[in-house]
């Protein structure tokens, strides 16, 4: 099994698991964060935070995802779309 293959799974996981909190958290209105403050709320790094963001604002759809700022960290924007 190559490291490709054995990674995906992991990768998919947290993506929904970020996705699944970004969801509840923003289902009243606009959510600002700091990956670096959500982190052990959803179990990852900062920097996996930072890149899962990255992706997911080019492909979710029922939530606008942004980069807000950056101070010290990138803040995030999240809103239902």
């Amino acid at each position: 099994m190559s490291m490709s293959t054995t990674a995906q799974p992991s990768t998919e996981s947290k993506e929904h698991r970020l996705k699944r909190y970004l969801r509840d958290r923003a289902e009243d209105g606009e959510l600002y964060f700091k990956g670096k403050f959500i982190a052990d709320d959803v179990d990852m790094s900062p920097k996996e935070i930072g890149a899962l963001m990255a992706k997911l604002s080019g492909s979710v759809t029922d939530l606008e995802i942004e980069k807000w700022s950056y101070t010290s960290a990138t803040t995030w924007r999240v809103a239902p779309a």
